[in-house]
């Protein structure tokens, strides 16, 4: 069975900098590709690696020159992980690996997909050879960087970020707004894309400044080969008022400007919404009775990303002063999925295309979407920090988990997990508590699990002579804070007991 809690966690292989063109990988006199198995590792695709690897021990009396040749010498445990696969995980991989994609394909409101994976609107998808290079390494389409017929001027910097413990982005910060290029260069960019790559989508996106233009953007889109058409209602980074977020935080403008553009185009048209709003839906349902025929979301979350103690400037500060920008990256995505849960939950908005994006790295933070009700898939953050090579992963790991259930295609899982999410806690179970069970061989004696229960839970883990964890059945209430603060995952949930009714 794909197992989702890792056999090789991140940090047991936090000095490897994923590089470009690995060194490491150059040097492999077996040509197994060292660093390729390590990137799938890191995105979760550690039984893809395993089963990529030769019959045999491929590092067999191989004095580890992968190892010597990394641009960390010695840090990087690379022969470790190449046998943790073999030996840890490969005799549990039982979903064959396949070349076959077909189980990838989808729709995209009529437009067929190799895959549900698109580059979502933003500096990832804004020129012809960006485009070109990703539709070559497997993507299925890219939603292009906005469209508009305004002056644009970076800042500089305009990027800024909150790293993990691993040194990767967890948070990322942007004050970029829209395509810099002119309205007639971006038309000949999707001429040049749909004449180069028929079989991939071309998603326009486009920001109007009124309702003509609104119009007249999706209609010049339509006319130079863009496949469909995303109206961006969400961008929170525009100087001018009345643009980007401010337009989808008022369901009557949303309504509006898509009926401009349903009216000028016979293409699909999506509206992309933002998350700076309480509900989605109210958003939503202007966009449906405009005419959309689909909705993208999340775009970014307006935020502010430090504050330094000695000038005073939150990040990324330019000359003297920063401002409010828009968040992303995996930080976002339980945000994301909420958002995406509640628009499929809607009875109004049944039978629309939910194209969805916030924190996707992983292929299982794209099921994840998915199995809340998303057809298709954006990415930006991800491919800004690792590139378009993660495409691998994403396919390879999403194709196996869809051939290990039995699925045919992506739509057979979409929405599963809707069922099971309420909107509220009210609805849950309250009689049974879940307690912990402590692994004694896999346990450390940190203690961790001693000191959390103490100062932030219930007091009911006492420490014993081995310094090992001993639970308090009278005083646990099965809150779990032990197994997630866990450094070692040496606990997990165990036997349930009925709570004892209060007098």
């Amino acid at each position: 069975m794909i197992r989702t809690d890792p056999m090789i966690p991140r940090s047991d292989m936090i000095r490897c900098v994923l590089c470009g063109d690995p060194p490491c990988s150059a040097a492999c006199p077996r040509g197994i590709d060292p660093a390729g198995l390590l990137r799938s590792v890191w995105f979760r695709n550690e039984q893809g690696a395993a089963l990529r690897l030769p019959d045999g021990d491929p590092c067999a009396g191989c004095a580890a020159s992968c190892e010597g040749a990394c641009v960390r010498p010695g840090q990087v445990p690379i022969r470790e992980l190449i046998s943790r696969l073999r030996t840890q995980v490969k005799p549990e991989a039982e979903t064959p690996v396949t070349k076959n994609e077909d189980r990838l394909k989808c729709d995209f409101l009529g437009v067929p997909l190799e895959n549900p994976f698109l580059l979502s609107s933003s500096v990832v998808a804004s020129t012809y050879d960006m485009c070109a290079r990703a539709f070559d390494l497997g993507w299925a389409g890219a939603c292009y960087k906005t469209v508009c017929s305004l002056d644009i001027h970076e800042a500089s910097p305009r990027f800024s970020a909150i790293s993990g413990d691993s040194g990767g982005i967890i948070g990322f910060k942007n004050i970029e707004q829209l395509s810099d290029h002119s309205v007639a260069e971006n038309m000949e960019t999707f001429r040049r894309l749909k004449k180069a790559y028929p079989g991939k989508l071309i998603l326009a996106s486009v920001m109007g400044q009124d309702e003509k233009e609104w119009g007249l953007l999706a209609r010049m889109c339509e006319d130079n080969g863009a496949d469909a058409v995303e109206l961006n209602f969400s961008c929170p980074n525009m100087s001018e008022g009345g643009l980007g977020s401010d337009i989808g935080q008022v369901p009557e403008l949303v309504e509006r400007f898509t009926a401009s553009a349903k009216r000028s185009c016979s293409i699909p048209v999506l509206a992309k919404l933002t998350p700076n709003v309480k509900l989605m839906a109210p958003a939503a349902e202007a966009a449906q009775r405009g005419g959309a025929d689909g909705i993208a979301a999340i775009n970014t979350i307006k935020s502010i990303i430090g504050v330094n103690p000695h000038t005073y400037i939150s990040s990324p500060a330019v000359h003297g002063r920063s401002a409010v920008g828009g968040y992303s990256g995996n930080a976002v995505k339980p945000i994301a999925l909420r958002f995406i849960a509640e628009l499929a939950a809607d009875p109004v908005l049944s039978g629309m295309h939910l194209s969805a994006m916030g924190g996707i790295e992983t292929w299982q933070d794209a099921l994840e979407f998915i199995l809340l009700g998303a057809q298709s898939l954006q990415v930006t953050t991800a491919v800004m920090q690792y590139g378009y090579r993660i495409i691998d992963d994403l396919k390879e790991g999403l194709s196996m988990y869809l051939t290990e259930k039995g699925f045919s295609s992506v739509g057979e899982a979409a929405g599963l997990g809707l069922d099971t999410l309420s909107a509220t806690t009210d609805a849950l179970e309250r009689d049974t508590v879940v307690f912990p069970r402590f692994d004694r061989e896999k346990c450390i004696g940190c203690l961790r699990c001693v000191v959390s229960c103490m100062d932030g839970g219930h007091q009911a883990i006492r420490v014993d002579e081995n310094r090992r964890p001993v639970l308090n059945g009278k005083k646990c209430v099965g809150c779990h804070l032990c197994i997630l603060v866990c450094p070692q995952r040496a606990i997990s949930p165990g036997n349930k007991r009925v709570r004892p009714i209060r007098n």
